[in-house]
């Protein structure tokens, strides 16, 4: 079996490097470095054209993520949403994407495919963030040349060692992808049993939407706090009336003058309100002693039908920040 994927490589090595990183750059959970610095190897004896196998994979990147980047621009933070939700780790998919374009802006592009997590999330940010379509083709062009030139480069210098692991690969046959399948399947559940711990360790009393609306209405006068990043809330403009805006980072510093018994209510748009989690889990650990996450966050709150306000949309270095859908 594997001599035979090796010599399907070597006959459509451009067309399956096309193909693997399309896919990859989509979602899906098919790796396409081990493909490129197999193509790359075969490139460096002969066996396929180096300059066609990187614009295969140039071009397989390019493809895709166009498709993400013009959903980001279409329905923002919600597209952003959803591909957390399906990923691996939902939980901090977008808040460490949020962070990391915060820092790099639109050039995020070239460093994001050697970051997992970030490859299919980064296209969607920068489009809802409103990145302009000439400096997206741009960066993400020069950011999958790099990506796609690291990899296939390291196989193109080592083909000989290459050569040599498949070669042993090819004779240890089938045997050999059954390993690889087993080493998968074992990173998936470790992935699993990661997030199951995360939610437990997390799980604590939340108010929901309807209780906060009543205690707001009661005069009860809650104190409720925005814990999401400031990229967040450029892409989402909206927040909770009167809310305290302080991300994890300046959440301490935001509330330094608020009594610890006063009632506070932590609400983000993040996976199973794990932000709000974490910020609440915090804030008990420094004395408040009245503090629940919003259930279903900002989302929950805007689809009952309750009062939401919009942060005036910025600008910033080729990056127009403007107001989004946010539909997930």
């Amino acid at each position: 079996m594997a001599s035979q994927i090796i010599a399907l490589i070597a006959e459509y090595g451009a067309l399956l490097v096309f193909f693997n990183v399309l896919v990859e750059q989509a979602g899906l959970p098919v790796p396409a470095v081990p493909t490129m610095v197999v193509a790359g190897a075969l490139a460096a004896n002969g066996q396929l054209p180096l300059a066609t196998v990187v614009a295969a994979a140039v071009l397989g990147c390019l493809l895709s993520d166009l498709v993400w980047y013009w959903a980001g621009r279409r329905y923002g933070s919600g597209v952003m949403r959803t591909i957390c939700r399906i990923s691996l780790s939902p939980d901090s998919c977008v808040k460490q994407s949020e962070l990391r374009f915060q820092r790099w802006r639109g050039r995020v592009l070239l460093i994001a495919k050697f970051v997992p997590g970030l490859s299919t999330v980064a296209p969607p940010l920068v489009g809802a963030m409103g990145l302009r379509p000439w400096a997206f083709i741009a960066l993400d062009v020069a950011g999958s040349l790099i990506w796609a030139g690291v990899a296939i480069g390291l196989g193109y210098v080592f083909s000989a060692q290459i050569d040599h692991v498949l070669n042993l690969l090819a004779s240890a046959g089938t045997v050999a992808l059954e390993i690889i399948a087993v080493l998968l399947a074992l990173y998936i559940a470790a992935k699993w049993w990661q997030r199951r711990r995360l939610l437990h360790s997390l799980r604590m009393a939340r108010i929901t939407v309807d209780e906060l609306s009543g205690a707001i209405a009661s005069g009860a006068s809650p104190i409720v706090v925005d814990v999401r990043s400031s990229a967040a809330r450029v892409v989402d403009t909206r927040i909770i009336p009167g809310a305290v805006l302080a991300d994890l980072k300046s959440m301490e510093q935001a509330l330094h003058d608020i009594p610890t018994d006063r009632e506070l209510i932590i609400y983000c748009n993040c996976p199973n309100e794990t932000s709000a989690a974490i910020a609440a889990k915090a804030l008990i650990d420094r004395g408040y002693r009245h503090v629940r996450p919003l259930l279903g966050g900002l989302d929950a709150w805007d689809a009952a039908g309750y009062a939401i306000e919009h942060l005036a949309p910025e600008k910033d270095e080729g990056v127009m920040i403007v107001p989004t859908h946010t539909a997930a």
